[in-house]
């Protein structure tokens, strides 16, 4: 026996411990798949309607809402990711591998996770509802002010909690409303602001300085539900489903649902994104796993939170029509626009991410 042959013979049964490690050991990332989609405007597995409310009449839609969910594998130490496993959905198109950490806490359980997720569902469901009675003309939400950044300039001068009314003697209702009257003030200008402090109607003023271009006050904007709801909502979702980042969908099924007519035109329209109380759409996870969920589910139509844009366009969505969703209100009437010609000209992921 040669000298390479007894390496050869000797190699193999330490090549067969190295592909059986591979396959066994579980390695510390987790893997997105597509998920299920649903119809909001349907029903859930024990034939209860998804969107159920009371004391106000409903209107059926002959087309589809449908959101979309992401397929994560679990936290340990149930979940095992080999080596086989994450290289089949790293390679994959439609799949995505990330690192353990930057989806789960450490220790976190499956049933943390799904109490968790639960928690997030039902304030989703109650800001959405929320926006669909704005957009239906109720006034339920105001707009608030976050966050103060130490040494911008609203730093002393706004407070966080402060209900903001009025900017550059504009009435505020949304967040962007906000930005744009902040945005568009002359350079070098103070800008009036409104709020409610304590009860109180307080006029302040703050100049604003230039940040990346931009005229900035140095706040964070968001919405809250600013008393009870005169229409009650219920989701009934199955089991299982959790998170808040279908609260775009779930909105415009409660504005579809209290509406007469149809705004899908009985087609199928898919989206994704969470919703504050002003209507603003944020960023969610496993957005090109989402864009393939709703390709194969036929949806012919995708909102996109603005921030995931880019991601999304990266995603094979055969024909379906990406389009950005920045509010509540500009999904609505991009869906409206695309029902009566699918050729028109709607905010696009493009424009976003150019």
């Amino acid at each position: 026996m040669t000298q390479r042959t007894l390496a050869g013979i000797l190699a193999v049964p330490l090549l067969i411990g190295l592909w059986v490690t591979a396959a066994l050991v579980p390695l510390p990332y987790v893997t997105y798949q597509p998920g299920l989609t649903v119809d909001v405007l349907g029903d859930n597995d024990q034939g209860e309607p998804i969107i159920e409310v009371a004391g106000k009449r409903t209107y059926a839609d002959d087309g589809q809402l449908r959101m979309t969910t992401v397929f994560v594998s679990q936290p340990k130490p149930e979940g095992r990711n080999n080596l086989f496993e994450l290289m089949r959905d790293w390679v994959s198109n439609e799949n995505a591998v990330y690192p353990y950490d930057s989806v789960y806490s450490q220790g976190e359980t499956v049933e943390q996770n799904r109490q968790q997720g639960a928690a997030q569902m039902t304030s989703s469901q109650d800001a959405a509802t929320a926006v669909a009675l704005e957009e239906l003309g109720y006034d339920v939400t105001e707009v608030v002010v976050g966050q103060v950044t130490k040494g911008a300039p609203a730093d002393g001068v706004l407070e966080s909690g402060d209900v903001i009314v009025r900017v550059a003697g504009r009435a505020v209702t949304t967040s962007q409303d906000v930005v744009e009257a902040v945005t568009s003030a002359p350079a070098g200008q103070p800008v009036p602001f409104v709020v409610r402090r304590d009860g109180t109607r307080t006029a302040v003023e703050v100049t604003p300085e230039t940040v990346d271009g931009k005229p900035q006050v140095g706040i964070s904007v968001g919405g809250r539900i600013s008393k009870k709801l005169p229409v009650d909502v219920t989701i009934n979702l199955n089991e299982g489903i959790g998170g808040p980042s279908a609260g775009l969908m779930f909105s415009l099924g409660i504005y579809d649902t209290l509406t007469p007519g149809s705004i899908t035109g009985g087609e199928t329209i898919a989206g994704t994104g969470t919703i504050d109380a002003t209507g603003a759409v944020g960023p969610i996870g496993g957005v090109q796993q989402k864009v393939v969920g709703a390709r194969d589910a036929g949806a012919e139509l995708f909102l996109v939170p603005p921030d995931n844009c880019q991601e999304a366009l990266g995603a094979p969505n055969g024909d379906m029509r990406l389009v950005r969703a920045d509010t509540m209100h500009d999904a609505r009437v991009a869906i409206e626009a695309w029902v009566k010609d699918p050729d028109a000209d709607l905010p696009s992921c493009k424009e976003a991410s150019s």
